[in-house]
């Protein structure tokens, strides 16, 4: 699979997404995964126009490692975005294997209970577990709003928030 970056953002496609990530990580393909986001006709219009001509596509999960499974895929850079930790979860215990995985923005969901690790990440209990189990999974969860920030370490995050 030739997934270069997953960052885990629920505010899906914006600028700092196509203008710095996209752009630095040369990718050629953007994938937005979640499964509410893929049945949703709006936005499945809406995001690719948002990706500033980068081509783009809006799945759901099992449609995303499908697609990075595919023989299409071993010929792109693909940058994917997942809407939430447990989106990133499914897909890597589901096969995924990128090469990063970035904590982007989380905004608080409406009726959770929540503590803001940084200025723009809520973290419930429920999530901070999933990060574990991403984490435990192999993978090494960094946590940077820029490409060119100090990676650091999602974990040491949660822990310092005593989460």
């Amino acid at each position: 699979m030739t997934v270069r970056h997953m960052r885990i953002d629920n505010r899906l496609i914006h600028g700092q997404v196509t203008v710095a990530w996209a752009g630095n990580l040369g990718a050629n393909r953007l994938i937005v995964s979640n499964d509410d986001v893929a049945a949703d006709d709006m936005q499945r219009m809406i995001l690719p126009q948002a990706a500033r001509g980068i081509p783009t596509s809006v799945l759901g999960i099992q449609q995303t490692l499908d697609y990075c499974a595919s023989e299409q895929a071993q010929r792109e850079t693909i940058f994917v975005i997942a809407k939430l930790p447990a989106d990133a979860l499914a897909l890597v215990t589901g096969g995924l294997k990128p090469e990063e995985i970035n904590v982007g923005n989380q905004a608080p969901r409406p009726g959770t209970k929540f503590t803001m690790v940084t200025r723009s990440i809520a973290v419930t209990a429920e999530d901070a577990e999933t990060y574990r189990a991403i984490a435990a999974a192999g993978f090494t969860l960094q946590q940077r709003m820029m490409p060119n920030d100090k990676k650091v370490d999602f974990l040491q995050v949660l822990r310092n928030k005593k989460l």
